[in-house]
């Protein structure tokens, strides 16, 4: 049976600001993020299978992906915690905003890492995730690839 990639794209709004940065975005800011999710695996060729033909169903990947970013990330804005910005944070949530505090600078590279970590842990045994990649902008995104990280 050959081994296919399956890919589902996603969208949300995210506000962050990058502690230290020597640029505009220090600032607070939000991004139209576009996070496309692809997966690797052989269709189950089992013809009495409900999925039969299938590598995962699109509704199972896009369950697992919203529940562990979408539904998160979306109309959130990160904050490294271990930077002053968490008093930001706090008096956000105090104003009942919805911020998320991370271990990690929330750069597109620093999301994404994160986000392989968190599919990889709900995909089933047979599915393994092949890419990510997360636009920021039109013109720029961050990508990982299970064969450059995964020893």
């Amino acid at each position: 049976m050959s081994t296919i990639q399956i890919t589902k794209m996603f969208s949300f709004e995210t506000g962050h600001a990058l502690y230290g940065y020597d640029g505009k975005c220090r600032n607070v800011h939000g991004h139209s993020y576009k996070l496309s999710v692809t997966v690797i695996g052989t269709p189950i060729d089992d013809p009495n299978h409900v999925k039969y033909g299938m590598v995962i169903d699109f509704g199972d990947l896009k369950k697992i992906v919203k529940e562990e970013i979408v539904d998160v990330f979306d109309h959130a804005t990160v904050f490294n915690k271990n930077t002053p910005h968490v008093e930001l944070a706090k008096e956000l949530q105090q104003r009942g905003h919805n911020v998320l505090l991370v271990n990690y600078q929330p750069t597109s590279e620093m999301m994404v890492i994160d986000f392989a970590k968190k599919i990889k842990a709900r995909l089933p045994e047979q599915i393994a995730l092949h890419s990510l990649k997360l636009q920021e902008t039109e013109s720029s995104y961050a990508s990982w690839f299970a064969a450059e990280n995964d020893s």
